[in-house]
């Protein structure tokens, strides 16, 4: 902004000019009435009149050029001003078509992760059922397996009594075949007596 002694106009040549007559009309009255003349002091007054008029009118048009002066540099200003507006608005736009797109572009990428983050869950989900199918098919599987090696204990338990049970009824064969032999032998040796 210019200061204020650069916004100052210059006094105009018609300015000038008027207090100039206007102090002419003076000094021909001040010395009209020192001289003490009637006639001249009526002149004097006459011509401080008609001076003091042309000064009163040079004044009134320098007043109406500076105020339509003052009006013009008003509009300019004007002018200016509503361009720097219509700048500021544009700026002002643009700046907040620029925020809405970062906000829309965030919310794009906020909405791409919540998705993405959801799609990651149900994996998990799935993978952790997946994983609690595996679990009870790996339990059972152990179940089967102790069940399957209980009974194969109970049949080597089995098989090992079989076994005993075996060798106690091929002891009892031996014994028998022997008592059967020592029976037939008696039976023989009596009817060979007898015969």
């Amino acid at each position: 902004m210019s200061s204020p002694s650069a916004r100052r106009r210059q006094r105009s040549t018609r300015l000038t000019v008027a207090v100039a007559l206007l102090t002419i009309s003076a000094a021909t009255v001040v010395a009209a009435v020192v001289s003490g003349s009637l006639p001249m002091v009526t002149v004097a007054a006459v011509l401080a009149v008609v001076l003091g008029g042309a000064a009163t009118k040079i004044t009134h048009s320098e007043l109406l050029t500076s105020r339509r002066d003052a009006a013009r540099d008003r509009a300019a200003q004007a002018r200016a001003y509503k361009l720097i507006e219509a700048e500021r608005v544009a700026e002002n736009q643009a700046f907040a078509r620029a925020m809405t797109e970062r906000i829309n572009a965030r919310q794009q990428m906020v909405d791409d992760l919540q998705e993405e983050l959801a799609s990651s869950q149900r994996r998990v989900a799935e993978q952790t059922l997946k994983m609690s199918a595996e679990a009870r098919r790996a339990d059972q599987a152990e179940q089967h397996l102790a069940v399957a090696t209980e009974q194969v204990d109970a049949a080597e338990e089995r098989a090992a009594e079989a076994i005993v049970r075996v060798a106690e009824l091929e002891q009892e064969i031996d014994v028998l075949k022997a008592e059967l032999d020592a029976w037939t032998a008696m039976v023989e040796a009596e009817r060979r007596q007898h015969a």
